[in-house]
C-alpha cells in the first residue's frame, strides 16, 4: 500500500493527495511537518534528506518533491489520462505543472503568509499588496489560455492541472480582492466537481 508523510493542510501534500483520490488507490497517510513535527527525526530524513514534505514509499521505493511524485503516480497508474499519451500534450502539462513556481506561486504564499501567519500587528501591509498584484497578474495568464481550453492540456483533466489547481483554491478561498477571471472561475467550478478535488484539495485555510 502506498505510504505518504506530509501534514494534509501542506499544499505540496494536497497535490499528492489530490491525485492519489482521482486515481482511486489506497493508502496511508502520516501527520509530519507543521505542528506535528518530525522532519528533523533520523527515520525521516533517511527516506527525505530535505527534511520536507510530502515523501511517499510504493512497494519499497521511496520518492520526494511533490512535482516527482505526481508525475510518477500519473504515470504508473493514469496512463492516457492524467498522465497523456501523446507527448506533446503531456509536454504541455509539464509546462503548465512547473510555470506557476516562476512567479504565481511564490508571491500566493508570500501574501498568505503575510495573512494567515502573521499577527495582524506585525504585518507588512505593502509587502501583501504587491505580491497579491503579482499573483493576480501571473493568474490573468492562466485566465486568458482557459479561454480556449477546458483544462491546461485539453478537454480532460491532467498532471498539469494539478498544481495550479491547488494553487487556485487558495486564491479564491483568501479573503481577499480579486480581479474578475471567468475563464480561471469557469475552470476552478469544473475542478470542485471532482470529490477528490473537494477533499484534499480544498482543506480550510489556516
Amino acid at each position: 500500500m502506498l505510504k505518504v508523510w506530509g501534514r494534509e493542510t501542506s499544499i505540496n501534500v494536497q497535490k499528492v493527495m489530490w491525485l492519489v483520490g482521482e486515481l482511486g488507490l489506497g493508502y496511508e497517510r502520516f501527520d509530519v511537518g507543521g505542528p506535528f513535527g518530525g522532519l528533523d527525526q533520523p527515520d525521516y530524513m533517511a527516506m527525505n534528506p530535505t527534511s520536507r514534505i510530502p515523501t511517499i514509499e510504493d512497494d519499497g521505493f521511496t520518492l520526494w518533491e511533490s512535482h516527482a511524485i505526481v508525475r510518477y503516480l500519473a504515470q504508473k497508474h493514469g496512463a492516457g489520462s492524467w498522465w497523456p499519451d501523446d507527448p506533446r500534450a503531456r509536454a504541455v502539462a509539464d509546462q503548465w505543472m512547473d510555470w506557476p513556481y516562476n512567479a504565481a506561486y511564490p508571491q500566493l504564499i508570500r501574501a498568505f503568509l503575510g495573512l494567515y501567519r502573521t499577527p495582524e500587528d506585525e504585518r507588512d501591509d505593502d509587502a501583501i499588496a504587491r505580491a497579491l498584484e503579482t499573483c493576480a497578474k501571473e493568474l490573468g495568464v492562466l485566465d486568458a489560455y482557459l479561454a480556449r481550453n477546458a483544462y491546461v492540456a485539453g478537454d480532460a483533466p491532467t498532471m498539469g492541472d494539478v498544481p495550479v489547481g491547488c494553487i487556485t483554491y487558495r486564491w479564491y478561498a483568501m479573503d481577499i480582492e480579486r480581479p474578475e477571471y471567468p475563464n480561471l472561475a469557469a475552470w476552478y467550478a469544473r475542478l470542485r466537481e471532482s470529490p477528490a478535488f473537494r477533499e484534499h484539495a480544498m482543506i480550510p485555510l489556516s
